[in-house]
């Protein structure tokens, strides 16, 4: 079974590891900074919990058996290009930013899989098991880039 955040493990994980940064924690590598960090996973979760529509963007991995690759498959590279509508949210006060992030990590874990998701930029059609294990590599993918 891969790892998901409908797992509370998971969540609790990805929390534990969020409030072990601080603002100036340093990148192993990339260019944002942590705060920068904070708030594009949190444009990513406000798209997935639908709290903010998405623009499509042209894209191969709409189709479904690319899509199943890059999300459950693939090794995430570092440098892959993200969609411009989770680069939206403006990091503003450090403390202010965590909880938000964090109570968007909870509100993830309260939702059912099988009900309705948004789509996403690139991805197109999601499911909300998609979802999961796109938050959870998402996640992991810039904890990991700052050493959490």
């Amino acid at each position: 079974m891969p790892d998901t955040f409908f797992d509370p493990e998971r969540r609790r994980l990805a929390i534990s590891r969020l409030c072990s940064l601080r603002p100036d924690t340093p990148r192993r590598w990339g260019t944002m900074t942590a705060p920068r960090m904070i708030a594009h996973l949190s444009d990513q979760m406000a798209i997935c919990l639908g709290d903010r529509p998405s623009a499509p963007m042209r894209s191969p991995m709409r189709l479904a058996p690319l899509r199943y690759l890059a999300i459950h498959l693939a090794p995430w590279p570092k440098g892959a290009k993200a969609s411009p509508d989770t680069f939206m949210r403006q990091p503003e006060s450090w403390a202010a930013d965590l909880a938000r992030l964090l109570a968007m990590v909870l509100r993830f874990g309260a939702r059912e899989p099988g009900g309705a998701w948004p789509d996403h930029p690139r991805f197109g059609r999601m499911s909300g098991d998609d979802w999961a294990v796109l938050s959870d590599r998402h996640f992991d993918h810039h904890l990991r880039q700052f050493g959490a």
